[in-house]
């Protein structure tokens, strides 16, 4: 009898073409590893070109030489280059650096989110902003901001917390509601997040119309996604949180990959399904959680992301999540870019560019279903 951990390695490094339950394939080619380390690669560069593109465009473009020149100085801890102004220096590192980083890491995740999530249901339609999972960890930061969390000196770790809980009582809920005879049909988790998204939305509407002016109208700013340079050590804070999650998360590729050929496959392959959904629904509220505490509502990045990814390189989990992240890095900093660079000095809320740029590929995703479907 053929172990079913043995059964997911097969089916990784098998040929193309194995059909899971949407009509999609599961895999585009035979992974190997020269062709993960190659893929992997050239996304890794891609990230640093786009990376330094971003921290050269501004309201004060700085040159790429003294951009170089500010990072080796940095790095080997040498005398400031004269050549380099003090104004330039503060602007890269303790604004636009920062700011990238942070970027950098919530669209790493939001895209490994929408990987797990799409994976689990099926559905390349999931995402953490659709099902509701954004608004409950938006929801419970709300909620934290208005008991004091924020203000005290342990905020940097109290609100990706109360995140967390606003995101799994979220899934938590979605999962209670859509679930029947055993089963969680993927058409009525979709229902349950929109209509949890417009109960959360009107208990953060709630809140924010209590707060005092500058704080209500901080929040607002917040929900709308913002990526406002943060500390370093809010950084550190930040990291130590997604770390946690994303190195859980990734450790479920090989049960991903079972999972996308359904539920029944993959119980016949020894694979407790419930189980696998409670550990990703933890997982996934633990990132969302503390990513939203952090940048508010940023939406479709993990909807978008996997999919385009999936059209390329094909839906084999060990490629396709660790390649969604590095896209979806890479795409949060350019749209960030976009979005304090468009109409300079007026900067425009990144979940904005990021809903501009998703909200007509979701609606394609339906066409593109309903036609299929007919």
């Amino acid at each position: 009898m053929v172990q079913p951990s043995s059964y997911i390695d097969t089916l990784s490094d098998g040929p193309s073409g194995v059909a899971a339950n949407d009509g999609t394939t599961l895999h585009g080619a035979i992974l190997t590893r020269s062709r993960l380390a190659m893929t992997l690669g050239i996304l890794g560069l891609t990230v640093i070109a786009v990376g330094l593109m971003c921290l050269h465009f501004g309201a004060q473009p700085i040159a790429y030489g003294e951009i170089l020149r500010v990072f080796v100085d940095t790095i080997s801890d040498k005398a400031i280059d004269d050549e380099v102004s003090d104004l330039t220096r503060t602007i890269l590192l303790q604004v636009r650096l920062p700011r990238l980083l942070l970027g950098f890491l919530v669209g790493c995740s939001l895209a490994s989110v929408g990987v797990a999530l799409q994976a689990l249901l099926r559905n390349p339609l999931a995402d953490p902003y659709v099902l509701g999972v954004s608004s409950g960890a938006a929801l419970g930061a709300a909620v934290g901001v208005l008991i004091g969390a924020g203000t005290t000196f342990l905020a940097e770790t109290a609100l990706p917390a109360c995140g967390f809980a606003g995101g799994l009582s979220a899934l938590v809920i979605i999962y209670r509601m859509a679930k029947s005879y055993e089963r969680l049909p993927i058409h009525s988790l979709l229902l349950a997040g929109v209509i949890l998204n417009a109960i959360f939305s009107a208990m953060i509407m709630f809140i924010t119309s209590i707060l005092e002016p500058n704080r209500s109208y901080g929040m607002m700013a917040w929900l709308m996604g913002t990526l406002t340079a943060p500390t370093y050590g809010g950084l550190v804070s930040l990291v130590i949180y997604l770390s946690i999650g994303l190195f859980l998360l990734f450790s479920q590729m090989r049960v991903m990959n079972v999972l996308a050929l359904g539920e029944e496959p993959a119980r016949s392959l020894g694979v407790d399904t419930e189980q696998a959904k409670r550990i990703i629904f933890v997982l996934t509220a633990l990132v969302t959680g503390a990513v939203v505490s952090v940048s508010g509502m940023i939406g479709f990045i993990g909807m978008v992301v996997p999919h385009a990814v999936r059209l390329v390189i094909g839906a084999d989990h060990r490629l396709l999540l660790p390649a969604s992240a590095l896209v979806g890095g890479t795409f949060l900093m350019g749209a960030d870019t976009v979005a304090r660079t468009l109409i300079s000095p007026t900067e425009i809320p990144v979940g904005i560019i990021t809903a501009l740029a998703g909200g007509p590929f979701f609606v394609y995703l339906l066409l593109w279903r309903k036609d299929r479907l007919a």
